[in-house]
């Protein structure tokens, strides 16, 4: 019986952490740059596109293609950084045991 409440209390304190993990990634803006600072993109820690700077030296339209690819690498840059943010949340929420391959958070 003693297992049971000691399981009960460490579930409780796990979704405490995550709730708290959650709290934290949802709050989180994270920028991502490209071209040497040219393009830079800033993400909620959900994914959504907050902002976009564009240096004004892109403005040129002959240099259309080139910002356009500049923003993916930067939106790009972005996730992979919240994606290494949750990850590491997720490893301080469950006191360092790691997800199995392919398994994401639930967000």
């Amino acid at each position: 019986m003693k297992n049971m409440v000691g399981l009960m209390k460490q579930a409780q304190q796990m979704q405490q952490k995550m709730a708290e993990m959650q709290a934290k990634l949802d709050a989180a803006e994270i920028e991502g740059v490209a071209g040497a600072g040219l393009v830079r993109v800033t993400l909620t820690g959900k994914g959504a596109l907050r902002s976009v700077k564009i240096d004004p030296k892109l403005a040129d339209p002959a240099e259309t293609e080139m910002l356009e690819d500049l923003i993916l690498a930067a939106h790009a840059d972005a996730k992979g950084k919240i994606d290494t943010l949750a990850e590491a949340e997720m490893k301080n929420a469950t006191g360092g045991i790691s997800l199995p391959p392919g398994m994401k958070l639930p967000f």
